[in-house]
């Protein structure tokens, strides 16, 4: 027979997202108990990307995505200065290749609605200026000083610990198999070791590729909304050998991503990615998260564009993560989805789906909409 108990607040999922609610509501006061598959904090989306601080520059205005990314990436530098972990305000160029650069100014537009600040439009010459790298094929470039990197498991481990110090936290090893949204409280029940059924006030669904999944597990009137998932894998490779930038280095976006692009960690080593691989429409976690060496060549063409001195012998493979999309491959990109019971019908449970990048640099920002929502 599982165990019973009543709890206030329950997270699904301890990435970041999950982290930072946690934190922001065990700070307000609520009792927060976090449910997490796996044995440790950020295992999936939220380790395994660039670790780039996003200016905000590509969202459109009004969208979830524009707002929390802008005020996020405030938030962040905040924090991350306050706690003493490690960060890089380097910057970052968006390069346009020939006649790419037609499309700089309204990128540059789109940003400054959204609010991003001290943004520089470049032309071919003042590039190279600042990065001597560059090919003579760039025709522009953004320049952004707001962008930058950061030790995000550092982090991640600093909202655990104030997650815990306010009361709050973890339960590892304990999935959510299913639940229903009831008079009162949602029930949920879990597995792992303790069978357990929880009977709480309010449930935030923050499981990130699952997150669609477990919405659907729960009962209640969300789930006559829900979208269908879908997923891009995306993979990185290091480069060896001195990486001659010293900003982030993107080319034009495209539909489902920012671009492969170039960064330089805080160790300086050189990284190229993530590109864009569309899984097949039946594609489920857990995923595999292994590089193909093959990709290389992909990764070279693209990155010669507008470094022409990279020679495809330095690439190596290193990891990969997979962005969880609520859009088909084609389609516009997406929008974050927060919803709560005002929005779905369903009290006491509010839902993020669709939490891919800016998510790391927005997740202060979303933490803070999900505590307004929480009551």
């Amino acid at each position: 027979m599982a165990d019973s108990f009543e709890a206030d607040v329950v997270i699904i999922g301890a990435g970041v997202i999950g982290l930072a609610c946690g934190r922001a509501l065990a700070r307000a006061g609520r009792e927060v108990i976090i449910l997490e598959a796996e044995d440790q904090i950020a295992m999936h989306t939220s380790s395994r990307n660039s670790e780039v601080i996003h200016a905000g520059l590509y969202y459109a205005k009004g969208s979830l995505k524009a707002r929390h990314c802008v005020h996020g990436r405030r938030l962040l530098y905040a924090y991350l200065d306050a706690h003493g972990v490690t960060v890089k305000r380097c910057g970052k160029l968006v390069v346009g290749v020939g006649e790419e650069s037609a499309g700089l100014p309204a990128i540059i537009a789109r940003a400054e609605e959204n609010g991003v600040e001290e943004l520089r439009l470049l032309d071919g010459a003042g590039a190279r200026k600042v990065e001597p790298a560059l090919s003579a094929q760039v025709t522009g470039a953004i320049q952004s000083p707001v962008s930058g990197i950061f030790d995000s498991h550092a982090y991640f481990l600093a909202l655990q610990g104030e997650l815990e110090d306010a009361g709050g936290s973890i339960a590892f090893g304990t999935p959510m198999l299913s639940g229903a949204v009831e008079t009162g409280h949602v029930r949920l029940e879990t597995g792992g070791d303790t069978p357990t059924t929880i009977l709480a006030r309010t449930v935030i669904n923050a499981a990130g590729h699952h997150a669609i999944r477990i919405a659907g597990a729960i009962e209640g009137p969300h789930t006559a909304h829900l979208p269908a998932p879908h997923y891009v894998k995306g993979s990185y490779f290091t480069i060896q050998g001195h990486t001659p930038f010293s900003r982030l280095i993107y080319p034009m976006p495209t539909s489902s991503s920012l671009g492969l692009h170039l960064t330089i960690d805080l160790a300086g080593r050189g990284k190229l990615g993530p590109d864009a691989e569309w899984l097949p429409d039946e594609a489920r976690p857990p995923f595999d998260y292994q590089v193909d060496p093959a990709r290389a060549k992909l990764f070279h063409a693209e990155i010669t564009r507008f470094w022409p001195g990279l020679t495809i012998e330095r690439l190596s493979p290193d990891y990969a993560g997979v962005r969880p999309k609520l859009v088909p491959k084609g389609a516009p990109s997406g929008d974050f989805r927060i919803e709560g019971p005002e929005t779905h019908g369903s009290p006491g449970l509010i839902n993020l789906l669709g939490i891919e990048s800016p998510g790391l640099t927005s997740s202060l920002s979303i933490a803070e909409h999900v505590r307004e929502l929480a009551g």
